[in-house]
């Protein structure tokens, strides 16, 4: 039996990521645009695409290369999942940079405090 743990769906996804990734012969920019594409078909929720904005950006994917993805695929999928995406991708973003910001804001605090012990 295998181990329980605090995040056993989490960690099922994630493992199921790394392996679908090891599997695929896709370089990194083409394998985020084609899952981009495939969560933009099944009308993913925001949170979809929130997993995969570090892999994005470590990509180097641009803004550009997202929306001719939307365009590819809006005759295929429709208008109304292309309008759904771009807005999940546009609060996928939003949310990643809060994180940052908030990363950012709590490692200045960090700082701070060990600065002020010295």
């Amino acid at each position: 039996m295998t181990k329980t743990t605090d995040a056993p769906v989490l960690e099922t996804l994630s493992a199921m990521t790394v392996d679908s990734i090891e599997r695929c012969g896709l370089d990194d920019s083409t394998l985020i645009l084609t899952r981009l594409a495939a969560l933009a078909a099944m009308d993913a929720p925001t949170i979809s695409y929130v997993a995969h904005v570090d892999p994005a950006m470590k990509a180097d994917l641009t803004i550009e290369q997202v929306q001719d993805v939307l365009v590819a695929i809006a005759p295929v999928v429709g208008t109304a999942r292309v309008m759904s995406a771009a807005t999940h991708i546009t609060e996928a973003l939003g949310i990643a940079i809060e994180v940052a910001e908030s990363e950012a804001e709590a490692m200045a605090e960090a700082g701070a405090h060990d600065r002020s012990r010295s």
